[in-house]
């Protein structure tokens, strides 16, 4: 039989409360939202079927939200009012929202999220969104976005979109997405649109299809002096500029990029003749111009008319100075270098590129005091950040300069390294003997990943190459073939020989250079003979000075070698055959020399403001060495040719 319980008068009074609670909040729902504003403009509708009133900027919470700080607890609050009042909704409103949300670089997700509450968006909001991610250097997001909302939720383009969109693929520089967008411009009839024409020419001619772009170029016979400016400058980075000249012919109306684009483009052909003759003819000429001219003397390695445009520029920018600090470097003039750094100091604030062709000077020239100055100015100076390629050349200097500690504790707070920062590690390490230094630089560079390169062993042989590790370096040339597959170079062969020459193992250095797939060449077979020389082999030493003379006839150091090895021998026939053979082909040595850098407190006018006691005594000193040099040469013939200049 069934059983029914009764409810207690307790239970009935808990459900008669609950219903009546339920009865009330229902009622309060059924009431009109509150008023946030007292616009009565903007009264709420009373019929669901009317559409939204026009909304205006003087709406008071369209001001509030562009006074709005930037703070998202404010943001937020307003959101909230938009939501409640059923502004959100509203074209004006949701835009502004998503353009507050955008100027903030870390609210652009926040934006995305906004977007896809809305019903009804519109280009102006997608483009907004779209512009943010490319201004934060990730298109490919931007890209993704497109596609993924815009596309999806069937929100119109406007003439604004295609051209964010081109130029997304021109910065990936995927040309397969760039047809793609190519093509849904054809779909929404955008192709005559000047703006968007002027976009697809620059993406075709970025991505290399130089003959698209034209195709674009020529859909229409309106163009605007940035459509033929991008044809033209498109030719000229693709390499074509016949094709570039021809246009240049025809354009109606010039302006400067149109004359810096070719002058650029025949000075980087080396073209010269060509652009000397534009940059004559142009009207007006600004500094991109003179630059464009100084760099292409620079490319053919022309100093001398490079230096007479330089000087005779009306005003330089930075860019000028390290077009000439670059060409100094290049050339390998390095005093040259430092001392138009000097000039330029007093002109014009350096930059990266600057301080790093200085202390790649300074690097070269030893000048240990200047490149000092250059990282306490790059520490005091908040404009100057840097990079890998920086810090890479000045823990380069300091390696040079066997300032292996302060190198070090440069390597050790750069964010990122290149191969190249590990390389001048290596470097610096083996070529001040520390060698096993120099191999736990490379085995850290194995545990973190870096991939390391030609170079990299260059620098690991030649470590073990001054420290005697043969067998570490039979390792490490090995290795290279076969973990990395890199196939060894003559350099690499040159630090072997050298490694094995300096251990004395003269037949295994031969064995070596015979058994090398390329052409031995000169170093090589010279590095042998000054390691026969070290350990007195002179039989060796004799083959291998006549493999020198026949590759070289007219290198001098071969025969000097030869020389040295027979006058240790005390064979002075042999020596006086050689010396006749070098005089009856016309060769002499070159006066040797040493620079020594003197200076006091990083100026270069110590000697020229030294005191008349300072000058006496390096003279003293000099004469002393001359002296004791003479007494020491055994044939005096050789020091008639050695000079003291004290001038």
């Amino acid at each position: 039989m069934g059983i029914r319980f009764r409810p207690s008068n307790s239970a009935v009074r808990i459900s008669s409360l609950s219903l009546e609670k339920f009865l009330k909040s229902r009622r309060n729902l059924a009431r009109a939202p509150p008023k946030l504003w007292s616009d009565h403009a903007h009264e709420p509708p009373e019929e669901e079927d009317r559409p939204l009133p026009v909304l205006k900027l003087s709406h008071p919470i369209l001001r509030t939200l562009e006074s709005c700080s930037g703070s998202m607890k404010e943001f937020n609050q307003i959101h909230t009012q938009l939501l409640v009042s059923g502004l959100l909704q509203q074209p004006l409103a949701a835009g502004r929202a998503v353009k507050t949300l955008c100027s903030s670089p870390d609210s652009g997700q926040h934006a995305v999220l906004l977007f896809e509450g809305l019903e009804e968006p519109d280009a102006f909001i997608c483009n907004t969104i779209m512009r943010n991610f490319v201004n934060l250097n990730d298109p490919c997001t931007a890209l993704g976005f497109y596609y993924q909302h815009m596309v999806h939720k069937c929100v119109p383009p406007n003439h604004y979109t295609f051209p964010l969109l081109v130029k997304v693929c021109s910065e990936i520089g995927s040309i397969r997405e760039g047809e793609k967008i190519h093509a849904r411009v054809l779909k929404f009839g955008f192709e005559l649109d000047l703006f968007v024409r002027n976009s697809l020419i620059h993406m075709y001619s970025v991505c290399g299809k130089i003959g698209d772009a034209r195709a674009v170029f020529d859909v229409c016979s309106i163009s605007d002096l940035v459509t033929w400016n991008s044809m033209i400058d498109g030719y000229v980075k693709n390499g074509e500029i016949g094709a570039a000249r021809e246009l240049f012919e025809e354009m109606p109306d010039r302006d400067l990029f149109s004359w810096n684009s070719m002058i650029s483009g025949y000075a980087g052909n080396g073209d010269m003749r060509a652009a000397e003759a534009l940059f004559n003819k142009m009207p007006f000429r600004d500094i991109v111009s003179w630059n464009s001219m100084i760099d292409g003397y620079v490319q053919i390695r022309n100093v001398k008319v490079a230096c007479e445009l330089f000087n005779l520029m009306p005003y330089r920018n930075v860019v000028s100075w390290n077009i000439m600090l670059a060409l100094y470097v290049r050339i390998k003039d390095y005093d040259e270098c430092l001392f138009m750094f000097d000039r330029m100091i007093g002109e014009t604030m350096p930059n990266e590129a600057t301080l790093v062709s200085v202390l790649t000077a300074c690097a070269h020239l030893g000048r240990f005091d200047m490149g000092k100055w250059v990282h306490s100015y790059i520490k005091n100076n908040r404009v100057i950040e840097p990079d890998v390629l920086l810090s890479t050349a000045l823990l380069t200097m300091y390696a040079k300069c066997g300032a292996m500690d302060l190198a070090r504790d440069v390597f050790d707070k750069m964010p990122n390294r290149s191969v190249v920062s590990w390389n001048s590690m290596i470097m610096g390490y083996g070529m001040h003997g520390q060698a096993d230094k120099a191999l736990e630089i490379f085995l850290d560079m194995e545990k973190r990943g870096a991939m390391p390169n030609d170079a990299t062993f260059v620098s690991v042989l030649g470590a073990c190459s001054h420290s005697g590790m043969v067998l570490e370096g039979w390792w490490y040339f090995g290795l290279m073939r076969r973990v990395y597959k890199i196939e060894p170079k003559v350099e690499h062969y040159g630090c072997m020989v050298d490694l094995l020459g300096r251990a004395g193992l003269m037949k295994d250095s031969e064995e070596l250079i015979r058994k090398m797939p390329m052409e031995g060449g000169t170093a090589l077979w010279g590095a042998l003979l000054s390691a026969c020389r070290t350990h007195s082999h002179s039989e060796l030493a004799e083959i291998v000075a006549k493999r020198l003379i026949e590759l070289d006839p007219k290198d001098i150091g071969a025969y000097l070698l030869l020389s040295n090895i027979y006058a240790a021998e005390g064979k002075w026939d042999d020596v006086e055959i050689v010396r006749q053979m070098m005089k009856g082909r016309g060769l002499t040595k070159k006066t040797g020399f040493s620079q020594v850098h003197i200076e006091e407190f990083g100026t270069r006018s110590f000697v020229e403001n030294a005191s008349i006691h300072r000058k006496s005594m390096m003279y003293s000193i000099l004469s002393d060495m001359a002296a004791h040099i003479k007494l020491s040469c055994r044939d005096y013939e050789e020091v008639e040719n050695l000079t003291v200049s004290c001038s």
